[in-house]
C-alpha cells in the first residue's frame, strides 16, 4: 500500500491543506483508539506541540476524535518531542502525540505519534491506521453520552521533563562558571531549555524564546546556527547551543564561533562511549547522509559504524534490532538509547558538556578530532517526485558523477521524505568540482521533474 499521509516523520504539510486537516487529525485520533492497544480500561493519550498558531486546532481535533471513541487525553501545552516521548511511558499512556512540523516553518505542522513505549510507530502500523483515516466508517460506532472520553491538562509536564534530564547529568558535576549561549528556534524548547542550563548552574544567554505562533525556525535555531555563533563570539560565551523548532536535534557552537554539527557530536560522544566502555557492540549508526569523514576516523579508532536511509525513525530501528546504543544523523538528531527512545538535543548537549567538564578540554578540542571531507547539498523544491530511475537524463548524469569519484567520493541524491523538496549531495576532494557537478545533477532533476 502506497503511503498518502505518513512520510518519514509522521503527518506534515501546509497548515489546513491535505493531509494536514483537522479533518484528517480527527479521524486519525479515532483510529489510535480503535487500533493500539490499551494498557488499562481506559485509553490514555499525551498530545503535545510546538508553538505553531495552527497547533490549537489540530490539538482540539485530535483530542475530539479521540474523546468520541472513549479515549482520555493529557494536554501538555508546548514540549519539545522527546519530552512527549518519555512522559507517554513514564505516565503509562497508551500512546503519545506531537504536533510540530520540527525544522519547517510555521506555515507547515505535523503529527507522530509514539506508542506506549515511548518509539515511533512502525511502517506497518503506520499504513493500518492510514486505512482507518480513509474509511473512517471502519471504526466503531459511536460511544454514548456517558462513554464519552474526557481532556484535561497536565499543569506539571515540563517540571516532570526537566527533572528527566537533569537526572542524565552526573550528580558529581555543575556548569559553574560556564558561560552557554542556547537558542531555542522560538520553538517547544523556549522555556525548559534555558531553565535547566540555569538550574546546573550554566551563565545563560538565552535566544529564540520569544515565540509568537509565526516566528518559529525563522532565522534561527538549528537549521541558523551562524545566528547563535554571532552570539557566541559578542558574549565570549564557552559554547552555544542550537535546538530546532521541536528541539529533537542539536546543532552546537564552539568557543571559537565555529559549527559543530550532528556529525562531530556523534564522534565525539561515540569516542567517549568506547574509551569508558559504555559503547555497546563498538558501534555507531548513522545515516547514509553522514559525512565519509566520520566513518574514516572512527574506523581508526576501531569503533564501527552502521548505516541506515535518511530518517531518526530508521536509526532508532536498526539500533533496537541490534541492540546498540548510540546513532544519529549529520542533520542533529542524536539518538542514545540508554537514556532515551529518540532524538533529543538537550540531552545530546548535556552529554557535550559533561565531556567537556570531565575532560577539562574546550568544544573545539574535542572537535578537532573529527576533519571532515568537502561535502556540498543542494535542496530545492520539485513539482513532482517522479522515481529517480525514470528520469534518463538525470539519472545518467548521476552514474557519470558516481563512477568518476570511484572511492574518492561518494552521491547521493533523494527525495525529502517530508518536504516537496529533492536533495542532492556530493562529497569529495575537491569544492569546486562537487559544486560544479551537484548543480548539473541539480538543474536536471529540476528540468524533468518540472510540469
Amino acid at each position: 500500500m502506497q503511503r498518502k499521509y505518513f512520510g518519514t516523520d509522521g503527518i506534515r504539510g501546509l497548515a489546513n491543506q491535505f493531509p494536514m486537516t483537522v479533518d484528517v487529525a480527527l479521524n486519525l485520533g479515532k483510529a489510535l483508539v480503535a487500533m493500539l492497544p490499551r494498557r488499562g480500561s481506559s485509553f490514555k493519550v499525551l498530545i503535545g506541540k510546538d508553538t505553531r498558531r495552527s497547533g490549537y486546532m489540530f490539538e482540539s481535533a485530535l483530542a475530539a476524535g479521540i474523546n468520541a471513541m472513549n479515549g482520555d487525553v493529557l494536554f501538555t501545552g508546548p514540549l519539545p518531542t522527546p519530552a512527549i516521548a518519555h512522559l507517554t511511558t513514564a505516565m503509562r499512556c497508551d500512546a503519545g502525540i506531537v504536533i510540530s512540523a520540527s525544522h519547517n516553518p510555521y506555515h507547515d505542522n505535523g503529527i507522530k505519534v509514539f506508542s506506549a513505549d515511548g518509539f515511533k510507530l512502525p511502517d506497518d502500523v503506520e499504513l493500518a491506521l492510514e486505512a482507518l483515516i480513509e474509511d473512517p466508517s471502519s471504526l466503531a460506532e459511536r460511544m454514548a453520552p456517558e462513554h464519552i472520553g474526557r481532556s484535561r491538562r497536565i499543569d506539571d509536564a515540563q517540571g516532570r521533563y526537566n527533572a528527566f534530564i537533569k537526572s542524565n547529568f552526573e550528580r558529581e558535576l555543575l556548569l559553574d562558571g560556564l558561560k552557554v549561549v542556547i537558542d531555542c528556534a522560538n520553538g517547544a524548547s523556549y522555556r525548559i531549555a534555558p531553565a535547566v542550563l540555569e538550574e546546573l548552574g550554566a551563565e545563560v544567554i538565552a535566544t529564540g524564546v520569544e515565540p509568537n505562533g509565526y516566528n518559529i525556525n525563522d532565522g534561527v535555531g538549528a537549521l541558523h546556527p551562524e545566528h547563535c555563533a554571532g552570539l557566541v563570539r559578542e558574549h565570549h560565551a564557552d559554547v552555544g547551543i542550537t535546538l530546532d523548532g521541536d528541539a529533537d536535534r542539536l546543532i552546537l557552537v564552539d568557543e571559537l564561533g565555529q559549527i559543530v554539527d550532528g556529525d562531530a557530536v556523534m564522534v565525539m560522544l561515540a569516542i567517549d562511549l568506547k574509551a569508558r566502555g559504555l559503547l555497546k557492540k563498538n558501534t555507531l549508526v548513522t545515516t547514509v547522509m553522514s559525512n565519509l569523514g566520520l566513518h574514516q576516523v572512527l574506523h581508526a579508532r576501531g569503533i564501527d559504524t552502521i548505516q541506515t536511509k535518511v530518517g531518526d525513525r530508521y536509526v532508532v530501528e536498526a539500533m533496537r534490532a541490534e541492540g546498540y546504543s548510540l546513532g544519529g544523523e549529520q542533520s542533529g538528531h542524536i539518538v542514545m538509547l540508554d537514556h532515551a527512545t529518540t532524538g533529543d538535543g538537550l540531552l545530546a548537549a548535556l552529554r557535550v558538556l559533561s565531556l567537556m567538564r570531565r575532560s577539562g578540554q574546550k568544544l573545539s578540542e574535542l572537535a578537532s578530532v573529527f576533519h571532515k571531507l568537502p561535502q556540498v547539498l543542494i535542496n530545492f523544491r520539485v513539482d513532482r517526485k517522479i522515481p529517480l530511475e525514470e528520469l534518463s537524463m538525470s539519472s545518467r548524469r548521476i552514474a557519470e558523477v558516481s563512477e568518476a569519484y570511484g572511492d574518492a567520493g561518494r552521491v547521493l541524491v533523494r527525495y525529502s521524505g517530508t518536504e516537496p523538496k529533492c536533495r542532492v549531495m556530493l562529497e569529495g576532494p575537491d569544492l569546486a568540482v562537487l559544486q560544479r557537478d551537484a548543480q548539473s545533477i541539480a538543474d536536471l532533476i529540476a528540468k524533468e521533474t518540472s510540469n
